[in-house]
């Protein structure tokens, strides 16, 4: 039975039913979470999350702040650097499917303990690594683990909040991830520049990278420990028939939230979401893997046929070419500013323009030399300046969302992302143009800053392009079009920058320009805010 909304005040929105005559009812999820109100859980929620956010951004980054110390140590080759780049993006994009099945099937809780602290046994072992093959695998296997954990968390979130505030959370969270892109580098900054060389055991030599990527490991081991402490989503819980547990759940939250006992909950009965013949005779749902299966197929297939077909194609170009363009420099950027660090460091401080200055990362392995004859690595560790221009560019990038969930309001997501993805691909062939270390700080920032909203913008398109039952499903795939794209740009680069200077940037101008024009073709969309 479908009974009236209410407000948080306890009248109805139309009528004068009030919120107690709705406790004869069995209430669905929406009402029976709307009812938990908003209040110091979901605060303590939001802020527990952090280290898991971040888990995902220290996986897929930190090798970018590695390469100029490791690459004396490991031997590598401007092609070694995009296989380490790319090899984590493919170990998320092999495992989607795999842990969409099992957060459906497990719960999020028990997928995020295991997923974080099994990614965080790999990331330890990453930072043991003594060659180039090793620290391939590793790389691989945490893109692959840390996948699940991470699209779990998304839902365990959304599953706390009611509608009112579940769009406004993963703006947050969106800023959350681009605090982590700053808090990174000033970590590496620490760690990176001292001179390290200790062996242990007589076998392992650790250097100053070994300890970045050791306590890179840190955000997935405090996120396993936290949500042993924190109990499951009362969504999956109602999901299985376990309804008795769910409320109890959302009983605690209400009390936190509210201060009050938790019998004083309005709430006294949920509506079970599956069928009693579905269900064990311990009342819990069950379903085979055969089932499962054919479950997940009828979510996906309405999107590969019309009248869905034309959009999911479109947008998922789109994410594909914005990812590509924008994680291959972003990836790339701390390698490019400690090219230009090592040159002005040894030429007396004298800037020149950035084609010249990458001539340092073009040769061997070796990233400077004083003389262009003396072909021994060496590694310059007087580069704070590479850390702190990492550090503006992500904090340009924060103040970049925060303007962004105005503007979007006054110009519309199709004007918005014609006008970032314009001056973004401009900037992608300005940059090689740039004359100095400042003037190549300033272009990458806008870059950074205006690709990584495009990212946004078109996720908040699928949100008003696909019915709510696909919307999940619709993002999910687009994020894996869109990791492939980052994958496939990592690859590439390298290579491009071994032909020239020109190449690699008009490259990237080019990707995310196609994003501007391409995107006037999607449909007109609500003027939502940006999410």
């Amino acid at each position: 039975m479908k009974f009236p909304k209410y407000n948080e005040g306890g009248s109805s929105t139309y009528g004068t039913i009030r919120l107690e005559e709705k406790i004869k009812f069995a209430a669905t999820f929406e009402d029976a979470i709307t009812a938990t109100r908003f209040g110091k859980f979901n605060i303590f929620l939001i802020l527990v999350s952090i280290p898991g956010r971040w888990s995902n951004l220290f996986e897929t980054t930190t090798m970018s702040y590695v390469f100029p110390a490791a690459q004396c140590d490991l031997n590598l080759s401007l092609g070694n650097k995009g296989v380490l780049n790319a090899i984590t993006y493919l170990g998320m994009m092999s495992s989607a499917f795999f842990w969409g099945y099992l957060c459906d099937t497990l719960g999020r809780r028990k997928l995020m303990i295991t997923g974080f602290f099994l990614d965080a046994c790999f990331v330890i072992i990453s930072s043991m690594s003594q060659t180039y093959e090793l620290l391939v695998v590793t790389k691989f296997l945490g893109g692959f683990i840390i996948n699940g954990p991470f699209a779990a968390l998304t839902c365990y979130l959304s599953e706390f909040h009611s509608s009112k505030y579940r769009a406004r959370v993963q703006m947050v969270l969106g800023l959350v991830n681009s605090t982590g892109s700053i808090f990174l580098p000033f970590i590496a900054g620490l760690i990176l520049p001292s001179d390290v060389q200790y062996n242990l055991f007589h076998y392992l030599r650790i250097h100053s990278w070994n300890i970045f990527l050791l306590v890179a490991a840190c955000p997935s081991l405090i996120a396993g420990c936290i949500f042993l402490l924190l109990p499951e989503s009362p969504k999956f819980l109602m999901t299985i028939g376990r309804n008795d547990e769910a409320m109890k759940v959302m009983r605690s939250v209400y009390s936190i939230n509210t201060g009050q006992p938790p019998d004083t909950y309005p709430i006294k009965s949920l509506i079970a979401e599956k069928q009693q013949e579905q269900a064990d005779s311990n009342g819990e749902y069950k379903r085979d893997s055969k089932q499962a299966l054919k479950e997940g197929w009828s979510q996906i297939k309405p999107l590969f046929i019309p009248p869905l077909l034309s959009n999911m194609l479109l947008v998922c170009g789109l994410q594909m070419l914005i990812m590509m363009s924008l994680n291959t420099l972003r990836l790339w950027l701390p390698q490019l500013f400690q090219a230009i660090n090592d040159f002005e460091y040894f030429n007396n401080g004298t800037s020149a323009p950035l084609c010249t200055m990458l001539d340092m990362i073009r040769p061997q392995p070796r990233n400077i030399s004083a003389v262009p004859d003396i072909h021994t690595c060496v590694v310059n560790n007087n580069n704070s300046k590479v850390y702190t221009n990492v550090m503006i560019v992500s904090t340009v990038t924060v103040l970049g969302y925060i303007a962004a969930g105005s503007l979007i309001n006054i110009l519309g997501k199709k004007t918005l992302l014609f006008i970032l993805g314009t001056v973004s691909g401009i900037g992608g062939f300005c940059l090689y143009f740039a004359e100095s270390s400042n003037e190549t700080l300033i272009i990458s920032s806008i870059y950074i800053a205006f690709a990584s909203i495009c990212v946004n913008v078109i996720l908040s398109v699928v949100v008003d392009l696909f019915p709510t039952t696909l919307r999940t499903m619709t993002v999910s795939l687009t994020m894996m079009v869109g990791r492939m794209g980052a994958m496939s740009g990592n690859l590439i680069f390298p290579y491009l920058l071994k032909q020239g200077c020109a190449p690699p940037f008009v490259s990237i101008g080019v990707g995310i320009l196609s994003v501007a024009f391409i995107g006037l073709l999607l449909p007109d969309t609500e003027m939502k805010a940006l999410q």
